[in-house]
């Protein structure tokens, strides 16, 4: 029941490991309730 879909380019599967990876670490931030900003290391305690 799988669609014939062409399989996702290179961009296409870097984007979403990206999205992936983002999603994760804002999940990890939340947690730890850490704020940090793109590039921003969060401070250590």
């Amino acid at each position: 029941m799988r669609e014939d879909k062409p399989a996702p380019t290179r961009e296409e599967r870097l984007a979403a490991k990206l999205r992936e990876n983002l999603r994760r670490r804002k999940a990890q931030a939340r947690g730890k309730g850490v704020e940090a900003g793109p590039g921003e290391e969060p401070e250590a305690e």
